[in-house]
């Protein structure tokens, strides 16, 4: 974005504030490919309520269809919607991050412009829910911790199982050398695997082993559960519940994690959750599992909260491809690893990061 539009709207952004009888200044911000957020510095004496309840005068005055004024992690700030939104790539994203621990995700960047990590392999991780209505774009999220994971772990370290009932999802990984066995789709197939899951964690269990890290991603868990039934809950169940120790962890994708359709007990075994825009406050509360998080309010296509340990980072998912993620599969099959410099993309358009961003170089892992 022109630095002359953004000096406007956070001249824009000062007057209406004041109008309204609560002061603050603009102290600056960041540009990320979907959002502008501004950092407000408020006057002595505004009340945080009265700043909040100003975001409708804000994007009126803005003429943007959307406006969030918040307070995170010690910092209010305006947040936006760019009128030129880009999707957040995933590939160049992981070509210029400095070091990607093992078993380790990339998720996206958070509302900073970060790159923000996750590591499964951690202790109070473990598994991950991912929940968010049509169009959120969980599926993408999915296939984006899928390729991120194989991008950087070779055969001995990560190893996945992908359930996929509607064959689309995560069809364009077929043939990824990290596969344990090939995709499954049907309800047979899906049920033997769930088993052969089981069977693998109690063996692990015994003889005290937990490499290779096996990584079960399910898309549209509830068509698992439907068209398997009890025995698909009673494997995830046992999976969620003692997976961890024996290196097995699972990411599932569903539209609202009710505990009808998980039960009490896997529900209460995902402590980490990534949540892309629902429909309501109610589907907001039931998919992060807290009260005012604000998910019913994302932008969708890849805006989303991770929950955990009770608080919320709201971040930008990266994405990636169909044909990207069968170019990485070829790549891998044909050497293991892929060197960084492939994961780059030609000329300035693949740069992934935000305009004017400073913090290009860190990163934030999620532990």
């Amino acid at each position: 974005m022109q630095r002359i539009t953004l000096d406007l709207q956070a001249n824009r952004i000062e007057a209406v504030l004041a109008s309204h009888r609560a002061p603050a200044r603009v102290t600056g911000g960041v540009v990320t490919p979907r959002k502008v957020r501004y950092h407000l510095a408020p006057a002595p004496g505004v009340r945080l309520r009265r700043l909040l309840a100003l975001a409708e005068e804000v994007a009126l005055a803005l003429g943007v269809p959307s406006c969030r004024i918040a307070r995170d992690h010690g910092v209010v700030a305006v947040e936006l919607p760019r009128s030129d939104p880009a999707p957040v790539a995933l590939l160049p994203l992981c070509a210029r991050l400095p070091h990607v621990p093992p078993c380790t995700a990339v998720l996206g960047l958070d509302d900073e412009g970060v790159p923000l990590l996750l590591t499964l392999s951690a202790a109070d991780v473990a598994h991950v829910l991912i929940a968010g209505s049509t169009g959120s774009g969980k599926t993408a999220l999915a296939r984006g911790i899928v390729a991120s994971l194989a991008a950087h772990n070779h055969l001995g370290q990560v190893a996945f199982v992908l359930i996929d009932p509607k064959a689309r999802g995560l069809v364009p990984f077929d043939g990824l050398p990290h596969l344990l066995s090939p995709i499954c789709s049907e309800p047979r197939q899906i049920e033997t695997q769930l088993a052969r899951l089981v069977a693998e964690m109690l063996r692990r269990d015994r003889e005290g082993i937990t490499a290779p890290r096996l990584v079960v991603v399910i898309d549209e868990l509830a068509e698992v559960v439907a068209s398997v039934g009890d025995p698909a809950v009673d494997a995830l169940t046992r999976l969620t519940q003692r997976g961890r120790e024996a290196g097995i962890h699972v990411v599932a994708v569903t539209q609202k994690p009710s505990a009808s359709l998980l039960g009490p007990l896997m529900k209460a075994n995902f402590p980490v959750r990534l949540v892309g825009s629902v429909t309501s406050a109610d589907d907001a509360r039931v998919a992060t599992g807290l009260p005012g998080s604000g998910a019913e309010r994302l932008l969708g296509r890849g805006d989303f909260v991770l929950v955990h340990r009770g608080r919320c980072f709201r971040f930008q998912a990266a994405y990636i491809t169909s044909d990207e993620v069968r170019s990485l599969v070829a790549r891998l099959r044909e050497g293991g690893r892929v060197s960084r410099r492939w994961l780059l993309p030609a000329g300035p358009a693949g740069h992934p990061l935000p305009d004017g961003q400073a913090h290009h170089e860190s990163q934030r892992s999620m532990l």
